[in-house]
């Protein structure tokens, strides 16, 4: 029997199902049909909502940092917090966007010779490189200056 739900509804559901699975099983490891499989729909209503399965993770990790950062309002009082917890975020994903790098390098799909540095960019810009206290300060600006020259070809 189909069970039908406003779309709002149907969406979050999908959202609360892709964070879940994508939590036990890894993002790789995830499928649009295992979500859609976990709800009991077919995968096309997935798709119907989200265009791929990249577009559902960027939204349920959206949606999941926007519940973090809700939890707790922003004072003058808990900057340090806020900044604490951006830096944890920031450090957990990194890990997760190197991973991915260095899968897209070996399958050739994209050529970078400094894996680590690329996802530091993605996910902090420059913070990532500047707060590493394991390099020393030319370490750092050699590492910024250098990918920047090979990102942006100057």
């Amino acid at each position: 029997m189909r069970i039908t739900k406003e779309p709002e509804e149907r969406k979050q559901e999908i959202l609360d199902t892709a964070m879940r699975i994508f939590y036990e099983k890894g993002y790789e490891k995830t499928s649009i049909t295992d979500i859609a499989k976990a709800i009991g729909v077919a995968q096309g209503l997935c798709y119907r909502y989200f265009p791929s399965k990249e577009a559902l993770f960027d939204s349920a990790i959206d949606q999941y940092a926007e519940e973090l950062v809700s939890q707790f309002p922003i004072q003058t009082d808990n900057k340090k917090f806020h900044d604490q917890l951006t830096l944890k975020v920031c450090e957990k994903l990194s890990k997760i966007v190197i991973k991915l790098l260095e899968q897209a390098k070996e399958k050739g799909e994209i050529l970078i010779n400094d894996v680590q540095t690329a996802a530091f960019f993605c996910v902090y810009g420059q913070i990532g490189i500047l707060l590493d206290e394991t390099y020393t300060a030319e370490e750092k600006e050699k590492r910024i200056r250098d990918f920047l020259i090979y990102t942006l070809r100057l």
